[in-house]
């Protein structure tokens, strides 16, 4: 089902200030920097920096070969769907879930 958790995404609400820490946290200049979205590659994991990502707070990504087949499953586990799968670009589809126990899931297909 998954290949683990290789995304992060933070919310930020000072996406320059954010960016700044994560650079000097990670030691690494960003692999994508705009002014939507500010992305670190480090190894094969991803680290987000999201300004409008407030809606979940920090979410972690697990990356799966089929989403909508991922998010049956877990719904059929208890799961509530808050943002179902869509496309974010490049090919990406990502879905938010939230478990039984109030904890925020993100999937991700590439």
């Amino acid at each position: 089902m998954s290949t683990g958790i290789k995304t992060v995404i933070y919310p930020v609400q000072d996406l320059a200030r954010a960016k700044a820490m994560f650079t000097e946290l990670l030691g690494a200049e960003p692999s994508s920097d705009s002014p939507y979205y500010v992305g670190f590659t480090v190894g094969d994991q991803e680290i987000g920096l999201d300004p409008n990502g407030h809606k979940h707070g920090t979410t972690p990504y697990w990356h799966v070969a089929a989403i909508d087949d991922s998010v049956d499953r877990l719904v059929k586990a208890g799961a509530e769907v808050l943002e179902a799968a869509k496309d974010v670009g490049g090919g990406r589809v990502i879905a938010v879930l939230k478990d039984a126990e109030g904890n925020i899931i993100g999937l991700v297909q590439d």
